[in-house]
Parts: structure tokens; sequence; C-alpha cells
């Protein structure tokens, strides 16, 4: 029965499906016509939003501040620096040899009369002064400090014959338990004519650290060439004793109060080619630092976006 029922209804299905079906030549086909006819495609000079040059757009601050100035002024500054010590290490070194080169020379005996004004000229130089020390005239320079021990620097005018003039000798250092006459051995205060070995140094200068000397009161804290001699009436020149190094003696004349003299030979500290390497290994590496904080983008960038205006 329900065979007999669709045969019935399919001629009515037919024709509804013809009703609804659209027409190739209908209102459909005409808007698809009208579409495909405005597409940019289809248009000879219509360029793809793919195919224009992107414009990079930076989200965020500025990149860099007025601080990147002061970084970028410490590797010029580390240089500058490392170039003055590279020049002082030169003068240094030239200096040392000229010093070095007055060592090895033969001994002057001292004139009657030292002309103060060409000192600098005998810096370093070994001479021989003959005299006698005055001891009741002694001073004492420190605190001075020996292989860790505190002590003093003895100087002693030493009077010369036949009218030249007396002169200063840095005799060497003694233990600060020392400082008295009487605690000493006889040997620590030679009676009598001597002959002294040393070296004619140049007047010292003090820095602004140390306190200035109290002649009244018998301390001395820095040679004062200039000061010490106008207090015993002597010619402010300055001699260093000499003496070959040898630790054993050494260690019985700090033990009778005998002044340890030094040796000869220049103690000029040389230091700059540390400092070269310092400033320039500081500029270098500063300037790798300052490369790559340029290079990399600071934190508050967030992206670059490609941008087209046809978007």
């Amino acid at each position: 029965m329900s065979r007999t029922l669709f045969r019935s209804l399919e001629p009515l299905l037919s024709s509804a499906r013809a009703q609804f079906r659209p027409s190739a030549s209908g209102p459909l086909r005409a808007l698809q016509r009208r579409q495909y006819a405005r597409s940019p495609a289809d248009d000879p000079n219509f360029t793809s939003v793919l195919d224009r040059p992107p414009q990079l757009v930076r989200s965020g601050q500025r990149k860099h501040g007025p601080g990147i100035l002061v970084l970028a002024a410490i590797p010029i500054t580390a240089f500058i620096l490392g170039t003055w010590q590279l020049r002082r290490l030169g003068w240094k070194t030239d200096m040392i040899n000229k010093y070095e080169d007055r060592l090895i020379r033969t001994p002057l005996p001292l004139p009657p009369q030292v002309d103060t004004t060409q000192m600098d000229d005998f810096d370093y130089r070994r001479i021989v002064a003959t005299g006698r020390y005055r001891h009741d005239q002694e001073m004492l320079i420190g605190p001075r400090v020996r292989d860790g021990e505190n002590g003093y620097q003895i100087v002693t005018p030493l009077e010369r014959p036949g009218g030249a003039s007396t002169v200063l000798v840095a005799r060497g250092w003694i233990a600060k338990d020392k400082k008295e006459h009487k605690s000493r051995v006889p040997e620590a205060l030679p009676r009598g004519d001597v002959a002294v070995q040393g070296l004619l140094r140049a007047p010292w200068k003090k820095n602004m650290f140390t306190p200035d000397n109290r002649p009244e009161t018998g301390e001395f804290y820095f040679p004062d060439v200039e000061g010490m001699a106008k207090l015993v009436g002597a010619q402010p020149v300055w001699i260093e004793e000499t003496t070959d190094p040898d630790f054993i003696v050494a260690m019985g004349n700090r033990a009778g109060g005998i002044p340890i003299a030094r040796a000869a030979e220049v103690n000029i500290q040389n230091s700059h080619m540390q400092y070269i390497v310092t400033w320039y290994g500081l500029s270098v590496a500063t300037s790798v630092m300052f490369y790559l904080l340029v290079k990399r983008p600071p934190p508050n960038i967030a992206k670059r976006v490609r941008q087209s205006s046809e978007w």
C-alpha cells in the first residue's frame, strides 16, 4: 500500500523540485557575475598587501635614555687613563735607569761646601764623607716599620773638619725599645772620626696625610731636610748611609741598637704596568658590555609589527 502511495505522489514532488531549482540565467547568476567583475585581482593596477613594503612599528617607549652617555664615557675614560699610565711607565723606567747608572759609578768625595741647587743632578749618587757624629743632636723620625716591627730612623749630624759644612746622615733603623742612648751598645754610638759611605738624596716632600714635625719636643714624622738642618746648624744635605744586606748582621744590630742601614739600591716602586693592564682591560670589557647593551632591545620593547595601510 505504501508503494502505491509513493508512486502517486512522485509527480507532485518532481514538479516542486523543478519550481524551486535556481535557474542558470536567474538573479543568482547575475549577482555572481557582478561580484567577479569587481574583484581587485581583475584590476591590472592592483597591488596585494603582501607586495607592499612592510612598515616596522615599535611599541613601548624610546630605546635608550641619557644614561647611555654615562655608560659610553666609562670605556673612553679607562682608555685615557691607560694611555696616561703608559706614558708614566716610560717616565718612571727612564728615571730608575738613570739612578741605577749613578749607583754603579765610583763614590765621590763630598765637597767641603755642597751646591744644594744641583742636588737633583746627583740624586742617588754614591759619596764618601768624613767627620764626627754629633750624637747629642741626634733626631729620631718615626714611627718607621721594618719587618713588622715599629721603630725609628736615626738622623745624626756629621760635623766635618777643615771648615767643611755639617751635613745630615740618615744612619738607619732602630727598634722602638732602643730609643734611649743607654739602651744601645757602645758600637751604636761611634766616637771620633768616621768615614760614611752613602747615597746623596734630594730633599723629601711631605704628603698631605703626614702631620707636621714638632722640633721643640723632638718629634719628627718625616725628613724635613730644610727644617732639620736649620735646627742643628747644618747644610740641607741629606745622606743615606748604605751597607751590604746581611740578615745575621742585621739581627745582631737590632739586638744592640746599632742602626740598620739601607742597601745601595734604587727602591722606587714601579707599578705602572699593573695599572696599564687594569685600565686597558677595563676599557675593553666595558666596551663589549656597552656594545651588547646597545644591540639588545630593552625590556620595554614589546614586539615589532608589519603593518600596511591597506589592512
